[in-house]
């Protein structure tokens, strides 16, 4: 059942009502999101993403970030992606938007002057060049377009 929940919610097949609702459930009860939500909302993210295969025999590290933990923390996964490449590890970091602040991962990169909305194969070409690429979420995740302002009117960050 909580599968079928968050493959509609992918889908766009759902009321946003009703999905506010149960996010909501899940995180107000004592013990919050259980690991099986978690899982399941992991799951059906992935298999509606957008991904891109590397051709390198290295590993890969794929960093992403907590954002939206409302702590205003420093952005570390991105300085943490940057340290990496730099040490020679095959980088590939996912970036958004400010969600609940004014400056996410995204931001930061295109203060930098980072081009940040490259298309799959341009950022597997970068990744594959300099060992760094980015992956900008409504890239890489065009699903999460169908909750989007259901996230942002929650005051936690929903799984």
């Amino acid at each position: 059942m909580i599968e079928k929940f968050f493959d509609n919610i992918f889908t766009g097949n759902f009321d946003k009502e009703e999905v506010k609702k149960k996010l909501i459930e899940m995180h107000q009860r004592e013990g919050g999101e259980t690991i099986e939500e978690i899982f399941y909302a992991a799951k059906s993210m992935r298999e509606h993403m957008t991904s891109i295969k590397i051709d390198s025999k290295e590993d890969l590290l794929d960093i992403v970030g907590t954002g939206g933990d409302g702590k205003s923390s420093i952005n570390i996964s991105t300085i943490a992606a940057i340290v990496a490449a730099g040490a020679g590890c095959k980088v590939a970091k996912h970036c958004n938007k400010g969600a609940s602040s004014s400056f996410g991962s995204a931001d930061f990169l295109e203060a930098l002057g980072v081009k940040i909305d490259l298309k799959p194969e341009q950022t597997k070409q970068v990744i594959e060049d300099i060992g760094i690429g980015f992956m900008y979420a409504p890239i890489y995740h065009p699903a999460m377009k169908n909750v989007a302002q259901i996230k942002k009117s929650l005051c936690f960050t929903a799984p």
